[in-house]
């Protein structure tokens, strides 16, 4: 019990004097950095003397009545851990979110206490619980990562911020869900970029971000995966920056790493792989405007992490191929990555494209080239033998 709450106490900025025969490790190293008083020795009458608060947490009930009979002596403050009911105070189960303090009481119930004060906490940790009119609320612009979809992989302050904005401009990568749980009068801005369909250029984003922010209103543009991974989001800080509005980045998981993840491959393994490289394949090799060695990837050891590379994987593969890569290397292809609807397939360089014809694959969709999606169907073989007889 005084492991539990010696901390809090230096957290609070209490000067803490330990009157125990013997102590636990990590309280023996709090007393050698010098940030608590120990006295070696049982509990005697004259303890008390000069304390504020005094914290009965012996194993002996008899030991606990005699030092909170001394405090209320004394006229001090005193809690009883071992008895609730003859204790003078109780000690509330407390938690910190932020800026924020909980503090629970439940009628001398410690465990009932803990529960309702770890419910706030998540709550407003998660941004369920916070509120939008406080004199301390942002301003500006958050540009927030949303993840690679799943609404439960955005980062707890990327919740917190959604939670408390005025704006949000969106997109259609961003974890759409996330919008349902939005107070009715914040105003949802679509500013979806659809493959070869409707579309919002990136500069009037950048004006809605302007336009709102200038009007006092705290704008949060929403994401997929993280704002400065293939999001344009140095663009839209650069904007702000140009017309005077703070700007808050809060990173997001991004999903050339969390998509392989989620089906089972690991970008990197020992043994297989030592590097792995993200590359953005919105242009096609051997076109004018891409600035990708492709001839340096071929001939790299390393994972290959393919972003909108759907409509181009033919070029690709061809490409990579003449560079160097073997046409056996494994490959795989992940749609829709984290949603319920995610579905993968694993082919070879050589027979990719046309297994992704076959199998209608669409963006979004992440294709990993390296021998680290043998590791995943390692890992599902593995599984599949699990339980069964020798």
């Amino acid at each position: 019990m005084a492991q539990r709450r010696v901390p809090a106490l230096l957290a609070a900025g209490a000067d803490v004097v330990l009157v125990s025969p013997e102590v636990t490790p990590s309280l023996d190293d709090l007393i050698n950095d010098g940030r608590v008083t120990w006295h070696a020795r049982p509990y005697r009458p004259g303890d008390c003397e000069g304390a504020w608060l005094v914290q009965a947490v012996t194993d002996d009930g008899k030991v606990n009545a005699a030092v909170v009979a001394e405090a209320e002596e004394r006229r001090i403050w005193s809690v009883r851990a071992d008895d609730a009911d003859a204790s003078p105070g109780w000690t509330p189960a407390s938690g910190h979110a932020g800026e924020a303090t909980v503090g629970v009481l439940a009628g001398g119930d410690p465990r009932r206490a803990a529960g309702i004060r770890d419910a706030i906490v998540e709550g407003l940790r998660d941004g369920a619980l916070e509120s939008r009119q406080s004199r301390r609320k942002p301003v500006g612009v958050a540009l927030v990562g949303g993840g690679p979809g799943d609404p439960g992989l955005i980062t707890v302050r990327g919740r917190q911020l959604l939670a408390m904005a005025d704006v949000v401009v969106t997109d259609r990568l961003a974890p759409r869900e996330l919008l349902d749980e939005l107070p009715p009068d914040v105003e949802v801005i679509d500013a979806a970029k659809i493959p070869y369909g409707r579309t919002v250029t990136q500069e009037r984003i950048n004006d809605y971000l302007v336009e709102h922010a200038k009007q006092g209103k705290f704008v949060v543009r929403l994401k997929g995966g993280d704002p400065f991974v293939f999001g344009r989001g140095g663009e839209e800080a650069i904007h702000c920056a140009r017309h005077g509005i703070p700007v808050t980045v809060v990173p997001g998981i991004t999903s050339p790493v969390a998509v392989p993840s989620a089906a089972g491959i690991p970008v990197t393994h020992r043994g297989v792989s030592q590097e792995f490289h993200v590359v953005s394949a919105h242009v096609a090799p051997g076109h004018p405007d891409s600035t990708v060695d492709w001839s340096a990837l071929a001939r790299s050891n390393g994972t290959l992490v393919l972003m909108m590379a759907v409509e181009r994987m033919p070029l690709i593969a061809e490409a990579l191929i003449r560079y160097g890569r073997s046409s056996d290397t494994p490959v795989a292809v992940v749609q829709d990555g984290t949603l319920p609807g995610q579905r993968a397939l694993t082919a070879t360089l050589g027979t990719v494209a046309g297994a992704m014809t076959e199998a209608g694959v669409r963006p979004p969709a992440i294709v990993v080239v390296g021998d680290v999606v043998t590791v995943a169907r390692e890992i599902d073989m593995i599984r599949a033998d699990m339980g069964r007889d020798p």
